[in-house]
This record gives structure tokens, sequence and C-alpha cells, in this order.
């Protein structure tokens, strides 16, 4: 199964990136997802369920000791005609 994570981390702050947002983009890129999308107001990342839940559960976990006071997230099981 193929799994599609997006999640965004707050509290925003638009002149730097704040530690929890870099926590959670560093969880993202060294997990072994692909078609990863990191941007300022939402980041999406794919892969097999397995890792996907195993970086979810990192970036949670990083995010939230680094500062973070709301992570907010979906993911969805990507069906084979999407």
């Amino acid at each position: 199964m193929r799994l599609r994570v997006e999640f965004t981390t707050e509290p925003f702050d638009l002149d730097e990136a704040p530690a929890h947002a870099l926590a959670a983009r560093e969880v993202i890129e060294a997990a072994e997802l692909d078609a990863v999308d990191v941007g300022p107001f939402g980041n999406t990342a794919e892969g097999g369920a397995d890792a996907v839940l195993t970086a979810v559960e990192s970036l949670l976990r990083k995010s939230l000791e680094a500062g973070a006071t709301r992570i907010s997230l979906q993911v969805n099981v990507i069906g084979a005609g999407e």
C-alpha cells in the first residue's frame, strides 16, 4: 500500500523557518520516501505505508520537541488511479 502525507507545523514565521519546521523537513528528507515537496505553507510526501508511518511518528516527536504548538496532517491511501 502507498500513502501520501500532507502536513504543516505551527506557529508560522514568515521571516525564517522555525526550528520545528526544520526538524520536520529533516525527518521527511531523510526518510525513504518519494515525491517529497517541502514548502512554506504545506508539505507532502509519498511512499510505502511502513516508510510513511515511520516518518510521521518521527516527524511528530521531533517537531514537538523543537517547539511546534500544532501539527496538522492528513494521510491518504494512494489508489492505482491517482
